[in-house]
């Protein structure tokens, strides 16, 4: 009979395998893939909304400086006097870094700059009048 070590050496299969940990970071980077352009659309959103916002507010600003001095259709804007209708400062570039376009008094005012809508195409963005 052979002899029988009361000591026999079991052997503990604590840990992951390496199939496992790459079952995992697969699975991880699957997530993150289908994840991050939702995020990257969710960003852009935001920023048109905000661009969006600012621009009606300036809009509202420039109607309620033209109606208290009596401006009409084709004058000249003056921003610095514009800006005393706004709760914040007058904005003369949007969030991404172009220019508001500021024409005269009447229907477009304000305009958002085409660089800045063709960086924000595809996200569901309607500029309006703007």
């Amino acid at each position: 009979m052979p002899h029988m070590n009361c000591h026999a050496v079991k052997r503990d299969s604590q840990g992951f395998t390496l199939v496992e940990i790459m079952i995992v970071v697969a699975i991880i980077g699957l997530l993150a893939a289908l994840a991050v352009p939702g995020f990257v659309k969710s960003r852009k959103q935001s920023q048109g909304r905000r661009i969006m916002n600012d621009a009606r507010q300036m809009d509202s600003a420039v109607d309620q400086w033209a109606m208290e001095l009596g401006k009409k259709d084709g004058d000249n804007i003056d921003t610095v006097g514009a800006a005393t209708y706004l709760k914040t400062a007058w904005k003369s570039n949007d969030l991404l870094g172009n220019p508001f376009q500021i024409s005269t008094v009447g229907t477009s005012q304000v305009d958002i700059s085409t660089t800045t809508k063709s960086a924000l195409t595809g996200v569901g963005i309607d500029w309006g009048v703007y």
